[in-house]
């Protein structure tokens, strides 16, 4: 990355010109990012709130399958070009304080709060110490999912704003020579100029004041990986994120609620991250034309007798029950589930018969980001710190050397680890495909777990080289007993519903009209950085084109 880059429910009628209207409003939108008074805030909960859940037989112009980056910025733009948006959402609303008075539990008190619908936990650092950690919960509809893929697992986010509730907010636009092999058919001049910086002002997205990163107890961590990275010859680049710096001024001062520097990270942050829930989410339901249902989950889309797609929608309790199952009809469909749920969602509809036209490039071009994890143990001398904010404000860049960018991640044990930490992203080519297994009705994934061994030796020509110059080894006690590299999972699913394959170059999936993909399922495997930014700003420019031709 260069340092320019890293600086900077019913329905009402409306006529073609309202449309025209709505759609030249965008382009001004970016400007009110972040602009929600609290008054409007609560006055569109309470809107939501009397809505309800949607009912069954209810006819909708737009329903968004989804509540993350993409199906927020859709959300967004088409309320204001005047539309009316239904979002179903499969996760908690996560609005509702816990009995310790908390909406989201700790990294390190992991309740029934934290994973969707498991009995025991599944946390990325299985181990510590030659201990292993996980613990027994309650069955519950918690906020992060740990989806068993076969050969891969992959965390995602569950509940109204996606996985923007339960990422380190590391909001990175790629550096523009590498964007071509990221999305070859899209115009870099359009995204640089004007989607990306779209999608920075709607996200909030800001930069750690450097200064006050030299001082504070809590970046330790960062400073000695900034230390160990610059002495072997890798540029250290700060990396923008989306939470409030202002608010972790204060949190490290002790003058508010911790939350960041009490380590709350993997299973939400009750207060300084700008989620979803904060941006896009509060601006659209600012609107009045955009409702959602939570714990909803989408079965089956497929064309509806008289127009549009019928949809069916099971609502489901706290147990993962269903509870009701629900029939509506939607004018345009908007798949926005991430980049799993999209593609299986897809796939199973292509193979059971619901979309049969769907084309052969559904489900095909999945990747990892090329997502691998590891640690470095560090001499006595070089103390990473017991108090270390949680939310990752810096990187080592050895992309066009290695093949990998690694973010310099905490540790947040509440003890001193002297453990330096990495979650890297690699030019990993290998890309897997879904697939329908009509024995067992579900959807599978061919990832295999040695395809990581590419990510593996590209992070090796930073760690290797770190560790010969300080005379330091790896952490072998992380993710198991004697295991070095965190090779089993990714936070960065993409793929699956390739953008200029399965769909046309904006999304539109082919076979049908009004049936559009709109999330990371669009990008072919690798964004070279954390993807959420990359994933918004092509919403952005699918949603933009959408509004003014489809509608």
């Amino acid at each position: 990355m260069s340092d320019k880059a890293l600086h900077k429910s019913g329905s009402k009628g409306i006529s073609r010109r309202g449309f025209i209207a709505g759609t030249s409003s965008i382009l001004g939108a970016a400007a009110l990012a972040g602009q929600i008074t609290p008054a409007q805030a609560r006055a569109a909960a309470s809107t939501e709130a009397a809505a309800g859940p949607i009912d069954n037989g209810a006819h909708v112009p737009a329903l968004v399958i989804g509540t993350g980056y993409g199906g927020s910025v859709a959300a967004l733009r088409l309320a204001q070009a005047g539309v009316d948006v239904h979002m179903i959402e499969m996760g908690m609303a996560w609005d509702t304080p816990g009995s310790d008075g908390k909406i989201f539990c700790n990294t390190t008190t992991p309740d029934q709060r934290s994973y969707w619908l498991r009995t025991k936990t599944k946390q990325p650092l299985s181990n510590f110490l030659g201990f292993p950690i996980d613990k027994d919960i309650p069955r519950y509809t918690g906020i992060l999912d740990a989806e068993d893929m076969g050969g891969i697992i992959v965390y995602q986010g569950r509940g109204v704003g996606g996985g923007s509730l339960v990422n380190g907010g590391m909001a990175v636009t790629p550096r523009r020579a590498n964007f071509a092999a990221i999305l070859p058919s899209v115009d870099a001049e359009e995204m640089y100029g004007t989607y990306y910086p779209r999608a920075n002002a709607g996200l909030g997205v800001g930069l750690i004041d450097p200064a006050w990163f030299d001082t504070v107890d809590c970046y330790q961590f960062a400073r000695v990986g900034r230390k160990h990275a610059q002495r072997s010859g890798f540029p250290f680049v700060f990396v923008p994120d989306v939470y409030d710096w202002d608010y972790m001024k204060q949190e490290a001062a002790g003058t508010v609620p911790k939350s960041a520097v009490a380590g709350e990270i993997l299973y939400g942050n009750n207060h300084g991250k700008k989620s979803l829930q904060k941006t896009y989410l509060a601006q659209a339901r600012a609107t009045g034309r955009v409702t959602i249902s939570p714990l909803h989950k989408v079965t089956s889309v497929s064309p509806a007798p008289g127009g549009g797609y019928t949809v069916v929608i099971e609502q489901i309790d706290t147990t993962g029950a269903t509870t009701a199952t629900k029939t509506v009809v939607a004018a345009k469909v908007f798949f926005a589930a991430g980049s799993v749920g999209t593609s299986k969602l897809l796939v199973r509809l292509k193979a059971t018969g619901a979309l049969p036209a769907l084309n052969g490039e559904i489900g095909k071009g999945w990747g990892d980001n090329g997502n691998v994890m590891c640690g470095r143990a560090n001499h006595m001398w070089d103390p990473t710190g017991k108090v270390q904010a949680s939310i990752p404000c810096g990187g080592i860049d050895n992309w066009d050397a290695g093949g990998a960018f690694a973010e310099v991640a905490p540790l947040p044990t509440g003890i001193e680890t002297y453990a330096s930490f990495y979650l890297s992203i690699t030019k990993n080519p290998h890309r897997a495909e879904f697939t329908y297994n009509a024995a067992s009705g579900s959807v599978e994934l061919n990832w295999q777990t040695a395809w990581k061994q590419p990510s593996i030796d590209m992070a090796k020509t930073i760690f290797d080289k770190i560790n010969s110059k300080e005379g330091t080894i790896y952490r072998t006690d992380l993710f198991g007993l004697n295991k070095i590299w965190g090779d089993h999972l990714t936070y960065h699913p993409l793929g699956g519903a390739v953008l200029n394959k399965a769909t046309d170059n904006y999304g539109r999936l082919h076979g049908y009209t009004g049936l559009y993909v709109i999330d990371g399922a669009l990008i072919p495997g690798n964004t070279s950085v954390n993807p959420f930014v990359t994933i918004t700003a092509l919403a952005e420019r699918n949603i933009e084109k959408i509004i003014a031709t489809d509608l």
